[in-house]
């Protein structure tokens, strides 16, 4: 007979209660369970979803770190650096600022100073100045500037300009209250030059027709033409370089000529050897060209300056050879040239128009005297005479870009009251 169940909640007599289980057994059994015994995993390992959720149990996500690891090494490298070098690392960041902070108030004083001189020397245009020495605020708080140089280009003088004025002034003392308010200074020393190139003579004076240059003797040539009654005459002249007093420079022209193509030279002047004459070439040409020779030998002045006798005159007139014998001599052609044709114009001007010789030119030559000529060559300047001290010019020379000379000062003073 089938005995029901029993249903009494007492543990029977014969009931033994369970062992505890033990975690670290269990663990030991999973890890000999083969891949795919686990629930849920296939047999090739976890599927990719379950895979995931596992792992997100077993290493739960971390915020990233920053890697500080740089900073700290820098850190420790300064950290274990000397003292010593600690200090130098400070002094060279303090230098530097203490230099760019020097430079600054140079370049402020230099502009002041520049504004200053074109202000009180009437300048166009404001110099360039260079203050030497540093420190600088070192200087200024002593109020004594070792040099400063100053550059002044296009300086007007006269009717040429100077195309530069460079001057250094030493051991210059300042009458000042700091940076911003420099009232004067004393210049008790200054030296320099001043710079007049060939560039400016040939545009101020030559006009484009006339060049200057070196001579290679301390001189200035100057070589172009030069219009006169509608004929563009050869230019020569020289031009000797001479200081006139303390501060100024002259030249004086010598060497005048204009050349009339190949037949006339003028010299102005009142010299024998000055006026119009033949050149060297036309009266050698005079044996060959009859009748050029004739239109001279016709007028008995000229054969009379010529120093032919009359009987000689009357037989070249009337037979060519003789005419060609006489003006092929070496007398006749040193005579020729030394006529004034200036001179035989005046009273015989049919005799230049047969030699060639347009009449007005003569008649505008006869007027270019050599003031007049020289006047248009010539060149002059001088330096203003300052209110304190003295400014002086000396050893005047010829350079290749132009006259240079050199400029000294004593006791000079700038702004003040």
């Amino acid at each position: 007979m089938h005995t029901p169940h029993r249903m009494d909640p007492r543990p029977h007599p014969h009931d033994r209660p369970a062992a505890p289980r033990d975690p670290y057994e269990e663990l030991g059994a999973l890890a000999d369970v083969p891949p795919g015994e686990f629930p849920g995993e296939s047999p090739g390992g976890f599927r990719g979803e379950d895979q995931a959720r596992w792992s997100a149990r077993r290493e739960p996500e971390r915020a990233p770190r920053a890697d500080h690891r740089g900073t700290r090494r820098r850190r420790r490298r300064l950290a274990g650096l000397p003292l010593a070098a600690k200090a130098v690392v400070g002094l060279v960041v303090l230098t530097a600022f203490v230099t760019l902070a020097d430079r600054w108030a140079v370049l402020y004083a230099e502009g002041k100073a520049a504004d200053t001189l074109k202000s009180q020397l009437d300048l166009t245009a404001a110099p360039e100045v260079e203050i030497g020495g540093f420190p600088f605020l070192t200087q200024l708080a002593d109020k004594k500037l070792d040099s400063v140089r100053v550059t002044v280009p296009d300086v007007a003088a006269d009717r040429v300009s100077l195309a530069k004025v460079s001057a250094t002034a030493h051991d210059i003392r300042l009458d000042a209250d700091g940076l911003t308010s420099i009232r004067g200074a004393d210049i008790p020393r200054l030296d320099g030059d001043v710079l007049l190139s060939f560039a400016d003579l040939n545009r101020e004076l030559g006009a484009s027709q006339v060049t200057f240059s070196d001579d290679g003797r301390n001189r200035v040539k100057a070589r172009g033409t030069l219009p006169v009654a509608g004929h563009d005459l050869r230019l020569h002249a020289e031009a000797t370089i001479r200081r006139q007093a303390e501060r100024g420079i002259a030249t004086e022209i010598g060497g005048m000529r204009l050349d009339i193509g190949d037949l006339a030279t003028y010299r102005p002047g009142a010299r024998a050897s000055e006026g119009l004459h033949l050149t060297r070439k036309a009266s050698a040409d005079l044996a060959r060209e009859t009748r050029k020779a004739k239109a001279l030998l016709s007028v008995p002045a000229v054969a009379q300056r010529l120093g032919v006798p009359k009987a000689t005159v009357r037989e070249s007139l009337s037979d060519d050879g003789k005419l060609t014998e006489l003006t092929g001599s070496p007398h006749f052609a040193r005579q020729a040239r030394s006529l004034d044709l200036i001179d035989l114009a005046k009273d015989n001007p049919e005799v230049l128009g047969a030699l060639g010789l347009d009449p007005d030119l003569l008649d505008t030559l006869s007027r270019l005297t050599r003031p007049v000529l020289a006047d248009r060559l010539s060149l002059a300047f001088e330096l203003p005479e300052p209110e304190h001290g003295e400014v002086r010019l000396r050893d005047v020379r010829v350079a290749e870009d132009g006259i240079r000379v050199r400029l000294t000062g004593s006791d000079l003073a700038v702004g003040g009251p």
